[in-house]
């Protein structure tokens, strides 16, 4: 029995239920060294290495390291947003003190304590971790549990006979992310969530629901298969209750298998189906979400309860007409995502995920492309709540165990997602593409895909070799360009006639590269303009991929290259761009001016965009080239009043007229049918004489994890916001929450995302200079609720005061500390 502040914990049981409880609290970080052993905490350097005999941990992998020295942080932690920017380090990672140049920051040790109270012995217990990146190995109380070498797969292991009972644990994990595994901003650290998972011994199987779908009319047949596992040492009869509620909680239909029998240390798999009437199916517009509980009883007693999410739905490619959900045809408007923000890198908390989801619905797009790694997994079930189509793709191709392991682990992870509709096994391999070995690995792991769920169809991202390989024996043809693929000698014309059994999409297209705000190219400043302008011989503006694939039926739509711009791959630029150009959103997700385009062809809603800002001092009488993105049938454009010209709207295009610049307003006048229908303007602005903030949410949840997202303008004297304003802002917080990180979207700022405290304990000083008058602070909470007060200060300009509600919630059960645990206890 363990004892804390002299304090004895009376026993008492808990019980058999399960129980999965978030880890993200209370750890401790520190550097350790890559190449240095004495700086790497003088971990192994022992005769007997941790590998050599059990429970062997030394250094910091010791259960009885001291790290009362370290930092104390909560997860999800992504310890490369914090580090400084280098001409030596790699573009790949926004050119970070980061991999193989910098030792001293590549590899990171995470500690945390805990306590397991001693009714919890013989329970199954196990840690699951999200994702890692990359190379971990984790250890249990000196106890070497094994190591992860992706950064993307999640892993769990088990840890019931390493347990101290009763008493403190310490769970220790080494990450090293000094070799990168992609070619994008990839972070470092424990940067997906962490849960610690209590079952029975007899239990439902981790990802052990499989549940499918088929739709006959306003009926539907629901079919859940359930795998449960045996980890006692003798054997089990048990009863499986299923029940099927809708997304209000209402029951839908019920099913019981009694007399069930599992030998000692075995796994089973069990069948039910479940007739579903006027079944409320799941769509873009109306995602229904539908839950399936199975309920392990054993004795009478219920041991375990497991909750699957699901949505009742028929997805169909047809290679003449596109895509179909539900029996309607549904052109795929998409997106490709990497999975960092600005100021928090790859450590996006859930809160912040939703808001970029919501984003990209915003202006039509119906698909995210994950790019090009499995997903978090509260990323997929947003898309779930919210109804966005996903590609889940994995990460890298290959017939070996390990290949084969992950796309196993992702398969089973998220096959009950309705909003995922294909599985992309691999992205432009070009090793592979155009030859037999690829045709062989694309076959093999095709096949395997089926094998675990032959509901979905299976593609790979070309970028070439079209006519040998991939192409001839992948289900849907994935186009990454369509300038790559006349490249290899095709047209996607020619294509479907070569194949005309084979469902085509675009899973990668135009790789715009412009800059928010920008119209006049700065190469200097690593600048393109916002203008949708051919980037490439290979990519395509905006209009240009649209339209192709809008007036093709036989295409089922594209995906856009990309949705957000990302950290790293600066493409066209090196040093000293330190992040991409290609989003239809900068890092923030502020809208460039392209997205005007897409929301007036991808919506019904009435658009009309004017751009660019009319802020030019030092160009008066040049030609200045206006742009109108809008669906109104007619726009007309008044420059101080007097007309230049009345246009007509082409389908999927835009309107362009050449103004010599003159301050003072243009506007633009849309019309419908003759009358008119929309106005838009902009104006030259004075001089910023104010901050102002703006929240997308004033009201939060005190859970430690909830998010606002605050922009931050100047204004000058009328109000209106200062679009080429550059002014450094600092912020302060009080009350109730915290700053996660600040960014301002320009792609080659050198300036900090994160301020860390000094030793001392001083609270950190956070700044940021606007970029094209915007900037963004993300603000959290902490799990006491109450006042937010954020304030926004500059040089010579009126301050700002946001103040945000942090309103108490019941948070998700979670592991306190653990001298909190055994007194409560």
């Amino acid at each position: 029995m363990g004892h804390i502040l002299g304090f004895t914990p009376a026993r008492e049981p808990d019980g058999m239920a399960r129980e999965r409880l978030l880890m993200d609290c209370d750890w401790r970080f520190a550097f350790g060294h890559a190449t240095d052993v004495s700086k790497d905490f003088n971990h192994a350097t022992g005769y007997f290495s941790y590998l050599a005999k059990a429970g062997l941990g030394s250094g910091a992998s010791a259960r009885d390291f001291d790290d009362s020295g370290w930092r104390q942080l909560d997860l999800p932690h992504d310890w490369a947003a914090a580090l400084p920017i280098s001409n030596r380090g790699h573009k790949s990672h926004s050119f970070r003190t980061l991999g193989r140049n910098f030792p001293e920051t590549s590899v990171g040790w995470y500690r945390k304590t805990f306590s397991i109270p001693e009714s919890d012995l013989g329970k199954r217990i196990s840690v699951e971790f999200d994702g890692v990146y990359r190379d971990s190995i984790v250890w249990i109380n000196g106890h070497y549990l094994g190591e992860e070498t992706s950064g993307y797969s999640g892993f769990v292991r088990n840890i019931s006979e390493l347990l101290n009972y009763g008493g403190e644990n310490v769970i220790v994990v080494r990450v090293d992310a000094s070799l990168e595994e992609g070619w994008f901003y990839e972070g470092a650290g424990i940067y997906r969530h962490v849960w610690l998972v209590k079952t029975a011994p007899l239990h439902v199987a981790r990802h052990g629901t499989y549940v499918t779908s088929e739709i006959t009319g306003v009926n539907a047949e629901v079919k859940a298969r359930v795998s449960v596992v045996n980890e006692a040492l003798v054997p089990a009869t048990f009863d499986i209750e299923q029940v099927l509620l809708d997304g209000l909680g209402q029951l839908v239909a019920t099913a019981r298998t009694s007399q069930l029998r599992l030998p000692a240390s075995t796994q089973g798999e069990f069948g039910q189906t479940f007739s579903v009437t006027k079944a409320r199916l799941w769509s873009i517009e109306t995602p229904n979400l539908h839950t399936l509980v199975t309920t392990v009883r054993a004795g009478g007693e219920e041991v375990d309860r497991y909750e699957t999410t699901f949505g009742i739905r028929s997805i169909h490619f047809d290679a003449n007409r596109g895509f179909f959900l539900n029996g309607r045809h549904v052109k795929l408007k998409g997106t490709c995502n990497h999975h960092d923000h600005a100021g928090v890198g790859v450590a996006v908390p859930d809160a912040l995920m939703e808001y970029r989801i919501r984003l990209l619905k915003d202006f039509g797009c119906n698909l995210y492309r994950v790019g090009h790694t499995p997903p978090a997994p509260e990323l997929l079930d947003i898309c779930d709540r919210l109804g966005m189509l996903v590609i889940d793709e994995n990460r890298l191709m290959g017939t070996t165990d390990y290949h084969r392991d992950h796309l196993q682990r992702l398969i089973r992870q998220n096959r009950n997602h309705p909003s995922i509709i294909l599985w992309a096994i691999g992205n432009e391999e070009w090793a592979l593409e155009g030859n037999d070995v690829g045709m062989r690995i694309t076959a093999t792991m095709q096949s395997w895909a089926k094998q675990l769920d032959p509901t979905r169809p299976v593609t790979v991202a070309i970028s070439g070799g079209w006519g040998r390989g991939i192409s001839e024996v992948v289900d849907i043809a994935g186009i990454n360009y369509i300038g790559n693929m006349r490249k290899s000698g095709y047209t996607t014309d020619e294509w479907h006639a070569h194949r005309p059994d084979q469902p085509i999409m675009g899973t990668e297209e135009c790789a715009c590269t412009q800059t928010r705000g920008i119209y006049f190219e700065d190469r200097e400043k690593c600048h393109l303009p916002a203008y949708d302008w051919v980037p490439s011989d290979w990519g395509a503006s905006l209009e240009m991929s649209w339209k192709h694939f809008a007036e093709r039926p036989y295409l089922a739509g594209m995906c856009i290259w990309a949705g957000f711009d990302y950290h790293g791959e600066p493409t066209p630029f090196e040093w000293p761009a330190t992040s991409s150009l290609r989003g239809v959103l900068d890092l923030c997700g502020f809208p460039k001016d392209g997205m005007f385009y897409l929301k007036s062809w991808w919506t019904d809603e009435p658009v009309l965009h004017l751009f660019p800002h009319w802020n030019w001092p030092g160009r008066e009488g040049q030609a200045v080239s206006v742009w109108a993105h809008s669906n109104c049938d007619e726009v007309e454009l008044f420059l101080n009043g007097q007309s230049l010209g009345r246009k007509t709207m082409a389908r999927n295009s835009h309107l362009e007229w050449l103004v010599n610049y003159t301050p003072g307003t243009l506007v633009a006048r849309g019309y419908k049918a003759g009358k008119q229908a929309l106005t838009a303007q902009v104006a030259t602005t004075g001089r910023p004489i104010a901050v102002r903030l703006q929240s997308n949410r004033a009201t939060l949840n005190a859970d430690g994890e909830d998010v606002s997202v605050v922009t931050v303008q100047v204004v000058d004297a009328h109000g209106l916001l200062v679009p080429d304003a550059h002014n450094l802002i600092a912020f302060e917080l009080a009350g109730s929450g915290k700053i996660l990180g600040v960014g301002n979207g320009d792609p080659s700022s050198h300036e900090a995302e994160q301020f860390l405290a000094a030793k001392g304990g001083e609270a950190p000083a956070w700044r940021r200079s606007l970029f094209g008058g915007l900037a963004q602070i993300l603000v959290g909470t902490t799990r006491e609720p109450g006042e937010i007060t954020l304030t926004a200060t500059a040089k010579g300009l009126a301050p700002a005061t946001l103040i945000l509600q942090s309103q108490l919630c019941l948070p998700r059960p979670s592991m306190p500390p653990a001298t909190e645990r055994l007194l409560a206890t």
